[in-house]
């Protein structure tokens, strides 16, 4: 009498797409699975979304930049390389196109301050009281230490990949967040009173 023996259990069962890490999912997206994309942007899309808006004050322009980012990705797929962690890469794009858009908008802009910066956008309707006076310090600070403060405090990027995404040195990084911490604390007790 011939049994038929039990299927061996699979010690490695297959994950799902929410289950793979970013760079396992982008490889895949490299090699072809559209699928994987979808992943992507499910994951990162919302929070990209709000790094942009924080940046550039204004939802329209935020929702151009992120497909602008999405499409960038895609474009740039192949360059993605084994051992790279996939989110500094996406907000690589994401604040170098930011950077793009800023530096378009003010060479249009006929219109400086006193002091020869551009002004600040207006200020967004009031939520609460607590993230209107964050939002107003943010804006009051030098750019590079809010990029800075951003990428850490809002996207919990470490300081040695917000050093790749700008292109310079960990320390110049803590040195740029302790002084923008120290520039926010300031605003916001100016803002308090």
């Amino acid at each position: 009498m011939n049994r038929a023996r039990p299927p061996l259990p699979n010690p490695d069962p297959p994950r799902t797409m929410a289950e793979e890490t970013d760079e396992v999912l982008m490889r895949r997206y490299r090699d072809g699975d559209e699928r994987a994309f979808e992943a992507l942007f499910t994951r990162h899309a919302p929070r990209v979304h709000g790094f942009l808006l924080r940046h550039v004050g204004q939802r329209a322009l935020a929702d151009d930049l992120l497909q602008s980012t999405w499409l960038h990705v895609h474009r740039a797929r192949n360059t993605f390389r084994d051992g790279e962690r996939f989110t500094p890469w996406l907000y690589t794009i994401a604040n170098n196109l930011r950077r793009d858009e800023a530096r378009r908008d003010a060479r249009d802009r006929g219109e400086l301050s006193r002091d020869g910066r551009l002004p600040e956008p207006a200020p967004a309707a009031p939520d609460e009281e607590l993230q209107d006076r964050v939002r107003a310090a943010l804006a009051a600070i030098p750019e590079s230490y809010r990029e800075v403060i951003v990428l850490h405090r809002w996207h919990d990027l470490g300081f040695v990949e917000i050093a790749r995404m700008l292109g310079t040195t960990e320390g110049a990084v803590k040195l740029r967040a302790h002084r923008g911490y120290l520039a926010l604390r300031d605003e916001l007790a100016k803002v308090k009173s």
